[in-house]
């Protein structure tokens, strides 16, 4: 987030995406992008600023919106976690597949949950 210009961290198509941010005392301390497709979402661009960090406040972002997508009918969520943050999506029960990637190089793991 910090540093970031906005180009840089835009998708072709964010437009089609539902945005959620939580803010801290009028801050936007974590973002995080869903992507729904029929039953099944994608979350994106999860991020929560440095500073914020070990705080609960992405725990609380992401709670919130697995509850949306459920109520939005949602049947599965799935994400494409950085390999070093694997550990943290299996406490929300995303199950690691066995489609992992290189993007700039970093290791994703592709991780599933039914809601």
């Amino acid at each position: 987030m910090a540093g970031k210009r906005s180009a840089d961290i835009q998708l072709k198509d964010d437009d089609a995406g539902i945005h959620f941010g939580l803010f801290k005392n009028k801050q936007l301390s974590a973002v995080l992008s869903l992507f729904i497709k029929e039953d099944t979402a994608q979350f994106r661009k999860f991020a929560t600023l440095q500073e914020e960090q070990g705080k609960g406040y992405g725990s609380m972002l992401l709670t919130y919106v697995m509850d949306y997508a459920k109520k939005q009918g949602v049947k599965k969520i799935c994400c494409n976690a950085r390999g070093n943050k694997v550990a943290f999506y299996q406490k929300f029960d995303l199950e690691a597949s066995d489609g992992t990637f290189a993007k700039g190089g970093r290791i994703y793991v592709i991780m599933r949950k039914d809601l």
